[in-house]
This record gives structure tokens, sequence and C-alpha cells, in this order.
């Protein structure tokens, strides 16, 4: 007689033997046994936890006839009359199988459905039992929906799916759902030992537990590497033959590891990676047990009195608890959260190897310091360049030069008064062009009577000018085009005085004419995106109209119609704000850091150069209120304005607007011509 494998001869035969199941057996055998039968049962799950098995026990349950032939349905089939020995030998001419993977189609699904309308040959019911019915057509699923409705008194669906968000709602709502979930290590290596019982085999119960973790739920999976391992071992299953099989790693590394990293011995952690290449250990497989036991230290941690319930019989449980003393919480979590995350970077690297030596030294880059026994160096006070270690600025990286200093005869640092830095921050560090040595950039003036001098103020008893408020609305006309635009711009005598109090929220007092575009600004690239919204509404820019800006908004429109400057230099020319200018050199302010490459800058200076204005640039990182792509953005705003208020406003709109009450236009559908 053919060897019959471990996963078919202890197949359960009835609900008692079902293991891990107890939810799903409850319910079945309660409806049995109160004789509430459901026309149609869906069972859902991983692959190997019991789906078609629960079918055929089911199938037994309603056409049992009993040892005398004179049972009825029952949730104890007694598994000796003509119908149970049939439905487990395949054999029974009432129950049928379709494995909807191979017979997928409408006119397989029309060919089961013809023998519904004759009654059962042989038992009490018919069972039609669909295997994998998420593969099944979107035809064949319409075909069956009526008859999977109302079927006939004697019929009974029995549908199974490893994948039931792909069944139709239409089928799932027809169906009585029951979800069976993956086992538990603990109850597969139980069920293991149980049949390695009746088999005469010897075991280890560290080859059990390594197997009933490998099957990852699959009381099926479980017992077919169980033949495997009894294969290998000749009958025997060892630890270290299993874990060979398995290819798995010892959790003698794992421990050692995770010992290393608490300790902070990077030493040992690298010694230990080396180890592991050698043997030609898995590096997933690592960061996999690693993962596991990190989980299972973190709850040793949370619930401290689990630790004194640990089995002393297993040496993995003991080693455990002695780590979760060893290493604290937020190390744990943080090692835990890498590991998981590290298993995504070793196919990104060369060599899986040196990934997995990365992603265990991570942790030792976030260490805290205790008693110096932290591998990395930990500034301190009375070590001031050890603390400049741990910040790299463009200052640092580019070439050394000398900064600007304000000439002696300027009582003041030479900057346009009417743009003051909203948010009191730090200075950034400016990248420039290397240029000749050359005095700092002045603000233009016109007339100027010398290119880097600024005259002093001029004592007077009067008051100030008082500046006439300016109209509040700018919008274009029908006939102004993008770059006719034109917004009141702020003169050379309101440059010049001195500087304002800034608002908390960074931004010039009233009197300042400002503008407010309703815009969502981009993240810098690698930043998580956060929303820009406040109760629904776009975010707002904020733009101060002056008069440096009116003479860079023209010059980068010139150059985007020439075609002069595209992509990057384009985006770099429009989002910066001209600050101060000369003949020769121009002063250019942006945002963001990643607009300030050196490549275009170079290119935007030569483009300059070419359209006669200026021959050297320089690009500092600030706050930019007028720039170019802002104006744009608030001539695109007054359109849209405009726009809305047309179409508001257009008497056909207003009488279908009366004409049915609850209408509305609908938001965003208006774009100006």
């Amino acid at each position: 007689m053919s060897y019959l494998v471990l996963a078919r001869k202890y197949r359960p035969k009835t609900f008692s033997e079902m293991v891990g199941q107890e939810h799903v057996v409850q319910a079945l055998t309660n409806a049995l046994t109160q004789q509430r039968l459901h026309h149609a049962y869906l069972f859902t799950g991983t692959r190997g936890v019991g789906k078609t098995t629960v079918s055929r026990i089911l199938a037994k349950s309603l056409n049992c006839q009993g040892p005398d032939g004179q049972g009825g349905i029952t949730a104890t089939p007694c598994g000796v009359c003509p119908a149970c020995m049939d439905i487990d030998s395949g054999r029974f001419p009432d129950y049928t199988e379709l494995d909807a993977a191979s017979n997928r189609g409408v006119d397989e699904v029309q060919g089961l459905l013809e023998q519904a309308v004759y009654k059962p040959v042989q038992g009490r019911f018919k069972v039609f039992m669909i295997d994998e019915v998420h593969m099944l057509t979107n035809t064949a699923f319409n075909a069956m929906l009526k008859t999977l409705e109302e079927p006939p008194e004697y019929l009974k669906f029995v549908l199974a799916t490893t994948d039931p968000q792909k069944v139709p709602v239409t089928v799932l709502s027809r169906c009585l759902q029951f979800n069976l979930r993956p086992m538990a290590p603990e109850t597969v290596q139980e069920h293991l030992t149980r049949v390695l019982g009746e088999e005469s085999v010897q075991a280890e119960p560290g080859a059990l537990r390594l197997l009933s973790r490998a099957a990852r739920g699959s009381m099926r999976d479980a017992l077919s590497l169980t033949d495997q391992a009894i294969a290998f071992g000749s009958g025997k299953l060892e630890e270290a033959g299993v874990r060979q099989m398995l290819g798995s790693v010892d959790r003698t590394y794992v421990f050692r590891l995770i010992d290393a990293l608490a300790r902070g011995d990077g030493r040992t952690v690298v010694d230990t990676v080396d180890e592991l290449r050698t043997n030609g250990l898995s590096a997933a497989s690592t960061l996999e047990e690693a993962s596991t036991v990190l989980q299972r230290m973190a709850v040793l941690q949370a619930v401290p009195n689990m630790a004194a319930s640990v089995d002393t019989s297993d040496t993995e449980a003991q080693e455990m608890a002695r780590l979760a003393g060893v290493m604290s919480a937020d190390e744990t979590q943080l090692l835990y959260s890498m590991c998981l995350h590290g298993r995504a970077e070793l196919g990104l690297a060369p060599d899986e190897y040196a990934a997995l030596t990365m992603v265990l030294l991570r942790l030792l880059a976030f260490k805290k310091p205790s008693d110096g026994t932290s591998s990395t160096a930990t500034p301190t006070a009375g070590n001031p360049a050890e603390a400049e270690k741990k910040t790299l600025t463009q200052a640092e990286a580019a070439p050394a030069v000398e900064p600007r200093q304000a000439p002696q005869a300027v009582s003041r640092p030479v900057v346009v008064q009417s743009e003051p830095d909203p948010v009191p921050v730090e200075a950034p560090p400016v990248v420039q062009d290397v240029v000749p040595q050359r005095a700092p950039v002045q603000a233009y003036r016109e007339p100027a009577p010398q290119p880097y001098a600024q005259p002093a103020p001029v004592a007077s008893d009067d008051p100030p000018p008082q500046r006439q408020p300016q109209p509040q609305s700018y919008a274009p006309s029908h006939e102004q085009s993008h770059s006719a635009m034109r917004l009141p711009v702020r003169t050379p005598e309101e440059v010049a005085r001195p500087p304002m109090d800034m608002h908390d929220d960074g931004m010039p007092p009233p009197d300042i004419d400002t503008f407010d575009i309703p815009v969502r600004q981009a993240p810098e690239p690698g930043m998580r995106t956060q929303a820009h919204s406040l109760n629904g509404h776009a975010a707002l820019q904020r733009l101060v109209p002056t008069a440096e800006g009116e003479v860079w908004y023209q010059t980068v429109q010139e150059m985007v119609a020439a075609g002069s400057i595209q992509a990057l230099v384009r985006e770099l020319a429009l989002q910066s704000q001209l600050i101060a200018r000369d003949q020769d050199h121009w002063l250019l302010r942006v945002e963001r850091e990643s607009l300030n490459q050196p490549a275009a800058r170079e290119k935007l200076r030569a483009a300059l150069e070419a359209a006669g204005h200026t021959k050297q640039i320089s690009v500092e990182v600030g706050k930019v209120l007028d720039s170019p792509s802002r104006r744009n953005a608030y001539a695109a705003a007054q359109r849209q304005k405009l726009a809305e208020e047309i179409v508001h406003g257009d008497p056909r709109v207003q009488q279908l607007m009366r004409e049915f009450p609850g209408s509305k236009i609908v938001p965003g559908s208006i774009r100006p011509a």
C-alpha cells in the first residue's frame, strides 16, 4: 500500500477532531442540533486552516444515516454509515466539489446548477461545494445568484475562498460567513506532538517549535513540513536537522546581537554578522527572528509579572526574559521598528549582510549615552568641537568665502527695510558663486550717488509723512494678460524707513500692502507632506509687492517668454525674490534649499548676462514675500475670482437656481477663459 501523507491521513473527520477553530465548530454544532440550517455557507481563511474539511464534515452531518440506518441530521456523524464513508472517499453522488480555480467559466457553473433541479439520489441533501469561489468570472457569479438566493429545500451551498474581498457583495449577502483563523504556534505544536506520538516518531521539542513557527498558522503546512523533516532526519526530528532544513537562524545569534546592542558593543555586532555570512545563514531570517524575540521582550517589559511565569525548561524564554531586563523599553521598541523596516532594505543593498550590519548599527547611532558605554560620541558643553560634528552646514562643505561686512560709512546693515524677515530664525548659510573680493551689495537706489553707500537719515523735527492707504482691489480686467499685471509697489522713500515691528504670526503690520493668495505650498523633497488647510479652506501665501520685485518680475517674464531659462533654472527664477542690485551684481533670496543648486545658479546668471542685466548673482536662503510665482498666483486667483463673480451674477444662472431650489454651482467647476 502506498504511503499516505500526514496531512491527508490525519484530516479531521468530525467536529470534535477539529483543531483551532472552536468558534466555527460551536456555531455549526448548535445549528445542526437545533435544526436551524442556512441554505448557503461561506468559509474564508488562509491556506490549510480547514475550509474543505469543515465542508465535508458538514455534508456528513446533513446526510448521516447512523450505524443502524435510522439516524437523522446530527452534529456528530457516525463515520460508518454508507453516506459518511462515501463522502470521506469522494464517491457520494449527492456531494459535489467544484474547483473554481480550473472551472471558472459560466458553462461549468451552469452545468452544476442543472443538477439542482433533481432531488438527492442517496442522501438527505444535495451539497454543492465550490472551492476558491473568488476565481469565478463575473458572468459565472451572475448565473448562480438566483439559485443561490432561493435554492430548493434539499440543496445546500458551501463556498470556500482565501480572498473574500474578490467575492461580489451580492454573493456575500446570500451566505452565512465564517472566518477560519490561522492557528497559534502553540496549537500547531500540540497537534504535531499528538500526531508524531501516534506515528511513533521521536521528536525534540525544539524541532517541533521550529516547525510550528514555520507553518505560519497553517496546519496543513505544518504536517507537510513534518513529513519533509522526517525524511530529512531518517525518521527522527532533531532541532539541528530541522533548523538546517528550514534554513532558519539559530536564535543564539539573535540573542548575541541583541545583548551586544543593549551594551553598545558594536564590535560584537559586526563579528556576529560576519559569522552569519560565513555560515551562509539568511539575513532576512535573522531580522525576522530578531523581530519575534523583540516582540516577546516588549511584552515582558510591559507586563513584568509574565517574566515570573516563564517556563524554566524553555531556555529561549529564559534568555528573552533576561534580555528584557537588560535593554530599555524605548530601545526595544526602536530596534523592533528598525528590524521590521530593515527587511525591505535588504533587497536594495548590493550585499544583504552589509545591509543587515547597517540596520543593527543604526540603533547605536540613536542610543542614549549611559555611563560612557555608548559607541557614539556625545557632545558636551565642555567639548564644543565635538558638538559641532553633529551639524554639517553648507558653509563647511562649500569653499571658504569671506562673509559680507557692512561698510563703515553706513550706520546699520544694508538691507531692504520693506521686507524684514517675518520670523526671527537663525541666519541660513549664504551660498554664493565664487567671485573676486568686492564690497557688499547695497540696496538699489535711483539715482544712487555711490554704488555701495547709503546716505544717513537727516534729523528733522517734522513728523514723517503719512502714507495714503492703497485700494485693496487689484483684480485685472478681461483684457489684461498674465504678464501685464501691475501691483502697487513701495517707493524708495518707503524702503528707507527704519525697521517695523512684526506681528506674532511673523507677517508685516496692516499698513503694508499685502495680498493673500489661496495656494498650497509644495513640501521639500523627502519631507512628509503636511495638510495646509483650515476649516476646509486652502492655506494662504502672503504677497508683499516691492519695487525690486516689480523689476525682477518683468525680467523673469521676459526670459521665460524668450525660452532662455528652462526646468529647474526657471523654477529658481520664479520662486526667488530680488533683494538688492547694482550694475554688476544682484542678490536673490529663495525659500527652498533644494532649488539653490550650483548648476541652476550658473545657468540663471548666464541668462541674465545674455539679457544685458548683470554679470554676477548671489542666492541666499530665507523668507520670500515677493516672487514672480507669487505674483502669477495672485493674478490667477484674481482671474478665478472674477470668473466666479461673472458666473454667479449671470441672470440665467440666477434664474435656474430660483427655478430649482437647492441647486448649486459645483465648487471648482468654474475655470477662467
